[in-house]
């Protein structure tokens, strides 16, 4: 079964849904979004769409900026400014600017399935995304799965939430890190209108201290903070992780948005604090309230080639790149996904499975949630 491609937000895409989420994929760039959550407080849209959505911006901007929106699979990371070995990637890959194929729209037995395709030329190969919803289950699971590659790659992705306009309504955690850091180098330039606030390449033990350019330190657990800059920081999960995750808790709102991954494929969890730092078109002070938590195996947000070679993550010990085989599928898999909670759930301080496709959300409060999610989905090929 085709369906049929409608315009969404100035971009043509696909949709599927479930009894529990709807969510649309966008042919340009294979963008998740918007996505709509059904929960017990009513249904709930997480993800940011660029304010520009639609509008006529310059041409001369890659097809990413265009569409920009939800979540997209970098293939590689990052800017890709310098060429890796005669391979001039753009921004974050061919899979964030090419378009898109389709291949397949299953729904059968309560699993809904949109299958596309893509095959990439300047690394040649082929990348397959399959995006999975379930009844029952308030998560969309998605798969992709690289072929016919070799040689080192830095995967990730790259998801976008737009916050209520409300200072602090969302508390970010995370799962434990073995290491913290701001973007070694200033993340925005001021001559041509961008501002960061965060102390570059300062190290931090928790997310509710960390340095400022202007002295003291601030809270990044809680979010919109910071209006009028934009800030990056990278966290290295713990190697004897077996299940990474990533949550913004809304307590005032009773809901946790929850990603979850395998840490021996995503290693690093970035994340990108957008609140109107950038001044410049087609951004122009309005990318305002977007939380980028973007799960990698990189050197920051900065390419391929920086993170082939040596760089202070390595030198750490931490990986910066997967390496590709040619007779070897290389399956990326990911879990986003939504939940209601209790009041008095304050801050999400461990997320586990418990079995029976279910996990549990326990707060520092010791408040607890659960949502219906197949864990296992993660380590499966």
């Amino acid at each position: 079964m085709k369906p049929e491609l409608k315009t969404i937000h100035g971009q043509p895409s696909w949709g599927i849904a479930s009894d529990c989420v709807r969510v649309h994929v966008t042919r340009k760039a294979g963008m998740l979004g918007p996505a709509t959550f059904k929960l017990k407080g009513g249904p709930v849209a997480p993800y940011s769409v660029a304010p520009w959505a639609g509008e006529p911006i310059d041409r001369g901007l890659p097809p990413l900026i265009h569409a920009l929106r939800g979540d997209f699979f970098c293939l590689p990371f990052g800017g890709n400014e310098t060429a890796y070995r005669g391979e001039q990637h753009p921004p974050h890959g061919e899979t964030a600017n090419a378009t898109w194929s389709h291949r397949g729209t299953t729904s059968k037995a309560g699993v809904h399935e949109l299958h596309l395709r893509l095959k990439t030329r300047t690394r040649p190969g082929q990348v397959d995304k399959h995006v999975t919803l379930r009844d029952g289950h308030p998560a969309i699971y998605q798969r992709h799965i690289v072929t016919g590659m070799s040689g080192p790659m830095s995967p990730g992705h790259h998801a976008m939430l737009k916050l209520p306009d409300l200072p602090g309504c969302g508390r970010l955690s995370t799962s434990p890190f073995a290491h913290a850091q701001v973007l070694p180098f200033p993340f925005e330039n001021p001559e041509i209108g961008g501002y960061h606030a965060l102390k570059p390449d300062r190290s931090f033990r928790s997310l509710d201290k960390v340095p400022l350019n202007a002295g003291g330190y601030t809270d990044l657990s809680r979010y919109p903070a910071r209006k009028g800059f934009d800030d990056l920081v990278l966290m290295v999960a713990r190697a004897s992780l077996k299940l990474g995750w990533t949550a913004v808790t809304f307590p005032r709102q009773r809901r946790v948005y929850f990603a979850l991954k395998d840490p021996r494929v995503l290693r690093h969890t970035i994340c990108w604090m957008s609140n109107g730092g950038r001044h410049y078109a087609p951004w122009s002070g309005r990318h305002t309230g977007v939380l980028g938590i973007e799960d990698v195996t990189a050197y920051y947000h900065i390419g391929l080639a920086e993170s082939v070679r040596k760089n202070p993550l390595k030198d750490r010990g931490y990986p910066t790149t997967i390496n590709l085989k040619p007779g070897k599928p290389f399956v990326v898999n990911y879990i986003m996904g939504m939940a209601d909670i209790p009041a008095g759930f304050d801050k999400v301080k461990t997320i586990r499975s418990t079995g029976a496709h279910t996990i549990e959300l326990v707060s520092d409060s010791g408040k607890k949630a659960r949502a219906r999610v197949e864990v296992d989905f993660l380590y499966g090929a």
